[in-house]
């Protein structure tokens, strides 16, 4: 026990050692600074800002002492990801390094840029650090401030660096400098008025490297060699001018903060870099000023613009700010093609009124795939002007993305550019719809250039072509010739629980138009047969529940059928690990009810009145109208990666047969000619749905198949090949509680098998005891192999008597109640005490063995190679078992059995750990096996030791040959499914092993009963009549009988009599009473 100890603490130390304290490589060290003193801002440049700053003081005006606060200026002269640009010249101010970096530690890329090619990004963000108001003048206040500069194509620029320590940091993907300056804030009249801060600052700057014999600089940057955090060398360099322009008032036309960077070095030196032009706008915090009511009248005047809702029914209340916020906070509209178009190329495929510079966005050829649509800024005033009737004044900034653009960094961006359009509007609750004029870009004081109308409006009615919760358009307000084609958003449905989120003073409604279809797909897909009839009576699906409420009952039918998790390709070719691929199936309504039941309804009475007490929904009305959108993520399922369902649900089949429609994204042309599209949508699919009974659950397999076909033609060009998934194992609602008994059963079964084995031990010790002569026959490697099976769940903290190696790592997250729960608990403390006592018995047969073999060394005369001996039968144990595990290995590598070997040694779970390699998985199964063969050791050492006793007795080795093959039966009465919250609960089996398939669940035991049947024919026989028996004329099975082992007593008689007869009689006397 001593050294089972020490071993056990080594082992826990390295892996400590091993694992606990490795530390990855960093890019850059932080500074010592860091979590050091505070800083001190120093003001030791004032006269020398003076003096660069002349220009800006000159048109300073008076400041006033009372408005003037070092917290106003801190956050007002502040802007985050604005953009930069420098003129053309031969003088950049930084490299950048678009190569991706291997790292060889774990053998994948690192920080790399997208493989999509998206443009990098030139991000700037400034923040006044500390204001000096002790020594402001009449006009200027001393401040300090710190710029981030870069150019990123991995994210945005982060923090604001170390305050007053100027660095330049580079890796793949992302170059950054960090420059604080000092200087002074001011405030001038020009341009409506104007704040102006006026700063000089110190810079680690690059150093170009131009070689004489060519023109571009950091040519190592673009070299073929792998990137090795190598830095070019840095100059220092005080000799740099900021100017930053911040407007007083905030509105449409006076948003945006201009800049300029200038290097005061002379053209020739190595430190000058060409002028920086910088652009930003105020931010969320600022007041805004809703003054533009001349601007905006052009495009919303009533007697100009057209009212889009009068067909469908909007939202009209009170809450209409913080909806649209909700809806809109960092999250993208989708554009929709110009599929009306019916003019010239440059017409239909410009993206409404913003800028046609983009190549993504124009290669797209007026389908707008994967452009994205974003609202910033979003300022909403809404009061009441009579009784119901409300308006709101609305202002915000609408930003385009191309496809590749990073979608967390796009909506933080502030830089205003021809990819912006800066918008003021007014809503009002009697036509419900928001109407706005737009100004692309940088706009003047005048707002000439708003030329374009914006509209929105939020639905309450949907249908299978309606699924926007905000539906929009940009429109030219000039029509002789308009300046571009009317553009088309929108914001989807994408979960039910949104709608409870933006409509909870009123409910949403949905309207059924596919039925008639639906039903007509239904009729072709359900014949009438026995077997259906059959199916109909014995399994049970998903249904409206008697005992709820209505609503209650269609809310809970709807989570039960909504779906979520991953899937795999169902194909007849077999494919022994088919890849994966995630889809999300939400329920939008089941019947009247659209999303989920919420309480606050007016009639409770209704709600309280079970749903088959109503007359319209009796036993024979079994089809309930649903709606639903169903996601798939895989460039392989781009043609329905979003498809929008509608049709009927079948409570007693289980099945949806649905009708789809997808967002068609090809060019405008092609969608133009396409006269049978509905909304732009392509409306010919075809989708069933087939779930699993709630019933008889480990009997069938609990996985969905989801068929999705296209209705068109092959030589349609928007007809795709059909799709047909299944997916990974599902748990209804209520069959929670089965994951619950099903744990709860086999921990009871584990109980059992444990004790059968613990009463098999018991009764080889009372026969080893009347049977003394025969205990030297029991194989030591036998009890070894039992013994080493109790060992290690008790070592490892793994389950008792099967270790488990799950392979399937997708569902790992466990229920934190479920684990918790004091009945298991219960269970999991008795089997570890019925595991103890097991390992216990079975070592005390080992002391037993152990000591009578001593007891044959020591009588007289000593003959040692007439004592059983366990060598030889070591040594062919592990022969055939390093054999057997060798072609193991060698069948799954040429991809016989459930697995194929997994050659990468980088592979890891969710929780960062790695995972181990094919071999040693297929190893620790194995363990498994030679564990289920324990008989083997046994049977060698009865043909070694020719014997001619009854070592072991029936029930100890055919009982335990049954406990052995308990859970290989168990696995093949079950149903053929995982656990898709915690797959490691099974207590017995692991279902994707090869030794728990079913064939390993009837060839093993069918071996391991053939063992047994072995070990009673050579106990039941003399080793020379059976030696007889296998003889063939002269060819022999067995070797000749050998007298080797004769003199061994043949009674329990004798064998006493000639242990107390030796020449150390009385030490033997006191080695058997302390046997006995």
């Amino acid at each position: 026990m001593k050294l089972a100890s020490f071993v056990v603490v080594v082992w826990t130390l390295f892996g400590l050692f091993g694992s606990g304290f490795s530390v990855p490589d960093i890019w850059v060290d932080a500074p010592a600074s860091m979590g050091g003193p505070p800083v001190t801002y120093k003001y030791d440049r004032i006269s020398e800002v003076k003096k660069e700053c002349k220009s800006v003081l000159s048109s300073a005006s008076k400041l006033n002492p009372e408005a003037i606060t070092g917290f106003s200026i801190e956050r007002e002269i502040f802007f985050d990801n604005g953009d930069w640009v420098q003129e053309n010249g031969k003088a950049p101010i930084m490299p950048f390094d678009v190569r991706y970096n291997v790292d060889a530690y774990q053998g994948n890329r690192y920080n790399g840029v997208p493989a999509e090619g998206g443009e990098p990004l030139n991000l700037v963000s400034f923040q006044v650090k500390n204001v000096d108001l002790a020594h402001r003048s009449e006009n200027s206040v001393s401040v300090n401030g710190v710029m981030e500069i870069g150019i990123t194509a991995v994210g945005d620029l982060g923090g604001f660096g170390y305050d007053q320590y100027p660095q330049f940091r580079m890796w793949p993907g992302q170059s950054q400098l960090t420059i604080p300056f000092q200087g002074i804030y001011t405030e001038s009249q020009k341009n409506g008025g104007e704040r102006v801060v006026c700063l000089l600052g110190d810079a680690m700057l690059p150093d170009r490297e131009i070689k004489s014999d060519s023109n571009r600089p950091w040519e190592w940057v673009n070299a073929s060699r792998p990137y090795e955090n190598q830095q070019p060398p840095l100059l220092e360099d005080n000799r740099i001018r900021l100017v930053l322009r911040f407007p007083k008032k905030f509105n449409l036309t006076s948003r945006a903060i201009r800049g300029e960077m200038r290097s005061l070095n002379p053209t020739s030196s190595d430190k000058y870099f060409d002028v920086v032009h910088i652009t930003s706008q105020l931010g969320i915090f600022e007041n805004y000023e809703f003054s533009s009511e001349k601007i905006v009248s052009k495009a919303c005047n009533p007697n100009l613009y057209k009212n889009d809702t009068a067909l469908i029914p909007v939202y009209k209340g009170n809450h209409f700010c913080e909806i649209v916020e909700e809806i809109t906070r960092s999250q993208a509209f989708t554009v929709l093609p110009n599929w009306k178009c019916s003019g010239e190329d440059s017409f239909c495929n410009k993206l409404g009124p913003f800028g046609s510079t983009n190549k993504e966005i124009n290669v797209t050829d007026g389908s707008f795939k994967g452009v994205n649509l974003y609202m910033q800024v979003f300022k909403c005033v809404q009061k009441t002007v009579h009784r119901s009737v409300s308006s709101a004044r609305v202002s915000a900034v609408f930003r385009a993305s191309p496809p590749s653009a990073n979608q967390y960094v796009t909506p933080r961006r502030s830089g205003l550019g021809n990819m912006t359009v800066a918008a003021e509007g007014i809503w009002n609750s009697t036509s419900g719809q928001l109407c706005m004029v737009g100004c692309p870009g940088l706009v003047d004081a005048e707002g000439n250039g708003c030329d374009s109308q914006i509209c929105f409006y939020i639905p309450i009615s949907f249908s299978l072509r309606q699924r926007s919760i905000i539906y929009g358009t940009f429109s030219s307000i000039s029509t002789n010739p308009p300046s571009y084609f009317p553009l088309s958003f929108e914001k989807l449905i994408l979960h039910p629980s949104e709608l409870w989120n933006y409509f909870r003073s009123s409910r949403p409604s949905y309207t059924y138009t596919k039925f008639r279809l639906a039903g007509a797909l239904l009729e072709k897909n359900e014949e009438f047969s026995l077997r259906t009839m059959i199916k109909k009576q014995l399994l049970h699906f998903p249904k409206l529940e008697d005992t709820e409420a209505f609503e209650v009952s269609l809310s809970l039918l709807s989570e039960d059928l909504s779906l979520q998790g991953d899937a795999f390709a169902d194909s007849k070719t077999a494919n022994p690990r088919p890849p994966r691929t995630n889809y999300q199936l939400d329920i939008l309504s089941v019947g009247p009810l659209f999303g989920r039941f919420w309480s606050n309804s007016s009639n409770l009475t209704e709600q309280e009145a079970p749903y088959h007490s109503k007359a319209q929904y009796t036993e024979n009305q079994l089809l309930l109208n649903v709606s639903a959108q169903l996601f798939i993520s895989g460039k392989e399922y781009n043609n329905v990666s979003v498809v929008l369902l509608e049709g009927l649900y079948n409570q007693r089949t289980g099945k949806m047969y649905l009708l789809g429609c997808r967002d068609v994204r090809a060019s405008w042309q092609v969608l133009h000619d396409s006269m049978d599209l509905e909304n732009g949508l392509d409306c010919s699919i075809e989708v069933i749905v087939s779930y699993p009974p709630t019933t008889s659950r480990w009997l069938v397999d609990p996985t969905v198949t989801i068929s999705i076909a296209s209705q068109r033609n092959d030589d349609d060009p928007l007809y795709f090949s059909p799709v047909k998934l299944r997916t990974y194992p599902i748990t209804y609602r209520k069959q929670r509680e089965d994951i619950l008994s099903r744990r709860g059963v086999e921990g009871i079964l584990r109980i059992l098998t444990l004790s059968l084995a613990i009463a098999c031990i018991t009764s080889q010790l009372f026969h080893i005891k009347q049977n003394a002569d025969s205990i030297p026959f029991m194989s030591l490697v036998m009890l070894g192999v039992e013994a080493i099976g109790y060992v290690i769940p008790l070592v490892t903290g793994a389950e008792a008597l099967f270790k488990k190696v799950s392979s399937n790592q997708s569902y790992e997250s466990s229920s934190y109640d479920l684990e918790n729960s004091r009945w298991f608990h219960i269970l999991d403390y008795t089997v570890k005490l019925l595991v103890m006592a097991t390992l216990l018995l079975t070592l005390r047969l080992c002391q037993k063995v152990w000591k009578s073999r001593l007891r044959l060394l020591t009588r007289a005369p000593r003959e040692p190679h007439r004592v059983p001996s366990d060598k030889k039968v070591l040594v062919s144990t592990l022969v055939i078992h390093i054999v057997g595990f060798v072609l193991v290995l060698i069948l799954h590598s040429m991809g016989i059995g459930q697995k194929p070997i997994r050659t990468s040694s980088n592979t890891y779970y969710r929780d960062g750990s790695q995972m181990p390699s094919e071999w040693e998985t297929e190893l620790e199964e194995y363990v498994g096996l030679v564990q289920d063969f324990f008989l083997l050791p046994q049977i060698i050492g009865n043909i070694i030791w020719q014997i001619d006793c009854k070592p072991l007795r029936k029930l100890y080795y055919i009982g335990i040959t049954v406990v052995k093959l308990l859970p290989h039966l168990y696995d093949y009465v079950r149903a053929p499914t995982l656990n898709p919250y915690f797959p490691e609960e099974y207590e017995f089996v692991n279902p994707s092993s090869d030794f728990f398939s079913k064939f390993g669940d009837v060839a093993i035991p069918l071996t391991a009963i053939m063992l047994a049947a072995l070990v009673y024919v050579q106990q039941r026989w003399n080793y020379e009549k059976l030696s007889r028996s296998l003889t063939l004329g002269r060819c022999r099975l067995l070797p000749s009988p050998s007298v080797m082992y004769e003199r061994l007593p043949s009674s329990s008689k004798a064998f006493e009599a000639e242990l107390a007869s030796g020449a150390n009689g009385s030490a033997l006397n006191e080695k058997e009473d302390d046997l006995e």
